[in-house]
């Protein structure tokens, strides 16, 4: 039983670092990444479909993006579906290859980007002390219904703040990290 609560715990609060990780990716630090259009749709034979399966998503260099599509009719909807997103970016276009030219970062908005990537991870933490509190919920309804002893409680209790304290330092490690990548520039 105590084992199950833990497991779920550490499941939950892994998920939250997955998604912590999945939004510090789609931040633009001013060097292109083909994560930064993984999250656009373009309309394809009326479905939505992900970029990268209805064109070929590569770096040119170090601050540039070329989406080549698949098919030649496709280059309007791609380039109208990247100026509707929120990266940011106009396309430039020839002819059938379409560049995203990322423009470097000023200062402002590198310490405007390093406050959301702390927001970001104080987000992430009270996701983690929500699964804390749950599992520690969990934990104390099996005392009261008298499944486990007070040792086991206490012992739980323990377990499950060390995996909540380790998963917090993980936050902090991903956010100082992300920070120090957007002043670098």
């Amino acid at each position: 039983m105590l084992n199950d609560i833990k497991n779920d715990a550490q499941t939950r609060m892994g998920k939250s670092i997955d998604a912590l990780k999945h939004d510090l990716s789609r931040l633009r630090t001013g060097r292109a990444s083909t994560t930064l259009v993984d999250h656009i749709k373009v309309p394809y034979y009326g479905s939505d479909m992900p970029l990268n399966q209805v064109a070929s998503v590569s770096l040119a260099d170090g601050r540039s993006i070329v989406i080549t599509p698949f098919e030649k009719n496709m280059v309007a909807p791609i380039e109208k579906a990247i100026l509707g997103s929120d990266i940011g970016v106009t396309p430039t276009t020839a002819g059938t290859v379409i560049r995203l030219n990322m423009p470097p970062l000023t200062e402002e908005r590198r310490r405007e980007l390093a406050k959301h990537v702390s927001h970001e991870g104080e987000n992430a933490k009270i996701a983690i002390r929500n699964v804390r509190r749950d599992a520690l919920q969990h934990v104390k309804d099996l005392l009261k219904e008298k499944k486990i002893t007070e040792d086991e409680e206490r012992r739980a209790d323990d377990d499950i703040q060390k995996l909540t304290d380790r998963f917090v330092k993980e936050v902090d490690t991903l956010a100082k990290a992300k920070e120090e990548e957007l002043m670098a520039m």
